[in-house]
């Protein structure tokens, strides 16, 4: 049922949306979050709800006095086409180059040596013309079939089950409306990670920034001592930040600057940028040294550049104190099947780490996925049944906890 699951669920458009300011960011979202109400409901969970701003939530009771909450999101990355989604299952991968029949390309293990590790198993794969999905509806499913598993075993002790789905993950405001007291769980998980085994209690510190630029258009005929290009300006500026920042030279706990948008003509420009990193300090710094590289090229062109930086979320290794229990009992799960832990830090975010800060820690946990955001992105359903293994071994423990 899980592989069935998640096919159905790539296959509903639901990316969001970085222009929009609508909450959710793209209407298509409530496509999934219906039907996942629905399948909440036949499952018989209590309070199944769509919230205007697309939040699906549902409880299934326990026999202990504790919540745990289940969080996954439904919206997939605006970074490429999520729409019409013709996912290829490949049985007993073999190992070596997969088709991605769609698009006339090829995955090959020498540009992604991880797959290595997926031989043997069945490899779900886009068809080279769509992403995937897998971040995050593989924890949607993973999260599907284990309130399934509870509801068959209802005499198994356990904490209550409190689910939430959430939109707009990929744009950094997918927990904007979520009310933590409502939702009522005395600790979290989110199933939002990648690879098998990967467990983070830690994630990026994360902000955005907008430069704009002012320029002067004047005739290039006429331009001498005149013209002010503000596309020149914006390349001097770009290539006035430090090349060993940028992410494709970056790796572990390195943080990085990252241009991730260059628009405009003579006589405006914009970059746009987000920053990263594990330390707050070093975060701080890559603020700083982008305040004062704007400040330079200010004095050096006589002209107005403007500077906006707006924090994402925080790193939430400060806020797991108070589960610590929660993730050595996660870390005991997954020894007890057999899955080695990979405790890193998350290179990115995930809604965890803003429910954190609102005050209900969310350790992260793998999903199965890789190559997230692209049109290589696959997952291994051996991988994501070890997850729905995991946290139904977690949920068993929690409920012998006194």
């Amino acid at each position: 049922m899980l592989k069935e699951r998640f096919l159905s669920y790539v296959k509903i458009h639901t990316t969001s949306s970085e222009e929009s300011s609508d909450s959710p960011s793209t209407k298509r979202q409530f496509d999934l979050a219906h039907l996942l109400e629905k399948e909440l409901q036949d499952l018989g969970l209590e309070g199944v709800q769509v919230s205007d701003q697309c939040i699906v939530t549902g409880l299934l009771p326990g026999t202990t006095s504790e919540t745990l909450g289940l969080l996954a999101h439904m919206d997939t990355s605006p970074d490429y086409s999520g729409e019409n989604v013709k996912p290829q299952v490949i049985e007993n991968y073999d190992g070596g180059p997969v088709p991605l029949k769609g698009a006339g390309i090829t995955m090959d293990p020498k540009d992604f040596p991880d797959l290595e590790g997926l031989k043997g198993k069945t490899l779900i794969t886009t068809d080279g013309t769509t992403l995937l999905g897998a971040d995050d509806k593989a924890g949607v499913a993973e999260i599907m079939e284990v309130l399934a598993y509870f509801v068959d075993h209802k005499d198994i002790p356990r904490p209550s089950i409190k689910v939430a789905f959430t939109p707009d993950e990929e744009v950094g405001r997918g927990t904007d409306a979520f009310d933590v007291k409502e939702f009522g769980a005395d600790y979290a998980l989110t199933l939002d990670g990648g690879p098998l085994g990967e467990f983070s209690i830690e994630n990026f510190n994360a902000a955005s920034a907008t430069i704009t630029i002012e320029g002067r258009n004047i005739h290039p005929g006429s331009a001498k001592n005149q013209m002010i290009n503000a596309l020149d300006i914006a390349a001097d500026l770009h290539m006035a930040l430090p090349v060993e920042k940028r992410p494709q030279h970056t790796e572990d706990r390195e943080g990085f600057i990252h241009l991730h948008g260059f628009t405009g003509k003579v006589e405006e420009a914009s970059l746009f940028y987000i920053l990263r990193d594990h330390d707050k300090e070093k975060f701080q710094a890559q603020k700083d040294l982008l305040a004062s590289l704007v400040d330079y090229m200010k004095e050096k062109y006589q002209t107005p550049i403007h500077l906006d930086i707006q924090d994402s979320y925080y790193n939430m290794k400060e806020k797991m104190a108070p589960v610590d229990f929660l993730i050595e009992e996660t870390l005991s799960a997954m020894k007890e099947n057999d899955v080695e832990p990979l405790v890193i830090p998350i290179r990115g975010g995930t809604d965890g780490a803003q429910l954190s800060y609102k005050g209900l820690p969310c350790p992260n946990l793998f999903t199965g996925g890789h190559h997230y955001h692209g049109r290589y992105e696959c997952v291994a359903l051996e991988d994501m049944e070890k997850a729905v293994d995991i946290v139904i071994s977690l949920v068993k423990r929690l409920g012998e906890r006194k």
